[in-house]
């Protein structure tokens, strides 16, 4: 487990930045309440093997006694480095990008298992959505009573999908909690 340099640092940034705006700054500046110091610190990022951790200072420094080989994951696990290089964010993200979100959509309770299946969000199960969404602006999933059930890209702006016919795509997939179930031996 080591901390991401700078070119890795860049690319997780910019991906949560994506989602988040302005308000990365409290994911990186939040303060940990986790381990058994008094003062326990920050949350940081640590790379161990091609996916990103985000866990308390204290448990990295607890966590140098593990070897490498025996130390299957620390902290919460956002995403993943591709072996081309890009980084993609997992489902275990979904509570830190959700408390942070920037864009919103609400789906109706008819279209959540849909989406929950791994189905884009369509304009027909669209309850409501936030103002001065672009299109290719990262959005987060909630429920009418604001669950968060996923998140994905927007495929069109907010001005567009008040024109858009029923079935057209207004959010392209990307992670559903759904994924627990669905993909459980690999996350």
């Amino acid at each position: 487990m080591r901390p991401l340099d700078e070119a890795e640092t860049t690319t997780v940034f910019e991906k949560l930045f994506k989602f988040t705006g302005n308000n990365l700054k409290n994911i990186v500046e939040n303060p940990s309440h986790e381990g058994p110091d008094p003062n326990p610190g920050r949350y940081c990022f640590r790379l161990h093997k091609n996916r990103v951790y985000y866990v308390s200072e204290s448990l990295v420094k607890r966590a140098t006694n593990v070897a490498r080989p025996n130390l299957v994951a620390l902290g919460t696990c956002i995403g993943r480095f591709t072996h081309s290089g890009k980084f993609h964010l997992t489902i275990q993200a979904l509570s830190l990008v959700a408390a942070n979100a920037r864009h919103k959509v609400w789906i109706k309770p008819t279209s959540e298992m849909s989406f929950l299946y791994g189905n884009h969000v369509l304009k027909g199960g669209l309850g409501r959505i936030t103002d001065s969404i672009a299109a290719g602006d990262g959005v987060v999933v909630f429920s009418m009573s604001d669950v968060p059930l996923g998140f994905g890209v927007a495929a069109k702006s907010t001005q567009d999908c008040r024109k858009l016919d029923p079935n057209g795509i207004v959010v392209l997939h990307q992670a559903d909690i759904g994924e627990y179930l669905r993909m459980e031996d690999e996350l």
